[in-house]
């Protein structure tokens, strides 16, 4: 994703201390403050068909994502004149915004790397040392996709079921986070692997709402390829 500046030293940090994450959420300078734009997909729109409509991907993208790194730098603007004004009930006010805003664009920045169609290698089982740590914790990949489906489907309202690997236990877990908050905000520790999007704008055009069949085909376009380079990463 892309960043771009809009005034002056405002949160030069973000970009340093977390604001791309590692994500590839891209960073534009514009007189300043840095800002996001919304990523390509690293696919055309209906290369998910079946198992995701062409009509589902591009509403998701180009809507739901859109606006969400629209509203995102709108926040970061403003909290970069109310910190230049010193106004610390804006300051506040503003961080709710900021964490839905910006979780919206981390998370669906994650996503979008998730999946990758069949022909590109989508569905096909994780390799090397994910693998073999799938088996160990989980039994086998078959196991772990129940355990991640249930808990997708358990999920009450909206938000992200994650596979994620807790850098400091080197354990992968199952996690879930409410509305668009990052899997960051239940710790430093936790790396995305895989993040499932569980929004009904996620699925509902196609599977309308049961989830539970939109959780059971997704796993034929997950791109284990990209959680297996994330894992080796950052647990050699």
């Amino acid at each position: 994703m892309a960043l771009r500046t809009v005034s002056r030293r405002g949160l030069a940090g973000l970009s340093r201390n977390g604001g791309g994450l590692g994500l590839g959420l891209g960073l534009v300078t514009v007189r300043g403050l840095k800002t996001f734009t919304l990523p390509d997909l690293p696919y055309d729109y209906g290369a998910l068909v079946p198992y995701i409509s062409g009509e589902i991907m591009q509403l998701h993208h180009q809507k739901h994502h859109q606006t969400y790194v629209t509203n995102f730098n709108n926040a970061l603007e403003h909290l970069d004149q109310a910190m230049a004004k010193g106004h610390s009930p804006t300051i506040v006010k503003l961080q709710s915004a900021i964490k839905f805003n910006g979780g919206g664009h981390i998370n669906h920045s994650v996503f979008w790397k998730n999946l990758t169609p069949v022909r590109e290698g989508g569905g096909e089982p994780p390799k090397g040392s994910l693998a073999r740590a799938v088996e160990n914790q989980f039994g086998s990949l078959d196991s772990l996709i129940q355990k991640v489906n249930v808990e997708g489907a358990a999920l009450q309202g909206s938000g992200w079921v994650w596979l994620a690997l807790d850098k400091d236990q080197k354990r992968l877990s199952i996690e879930t986070t409410f509305n668009q908050d990052p899997l960051v905000a239940k710790g430093s520790s936790y790396v995305p692997l895989l993040g499932i999007d569980v929004w009904e704008h996620a699925y509902y055009l196609q599977y309308k709402n049961v989830r539970p069949d939109y959780l059971k085909n997704i796993w034929k376009v997950i791109n284990w390829k990209y959680a297996s380079d994330v894992y080796e990463k950052e647990c050699p």
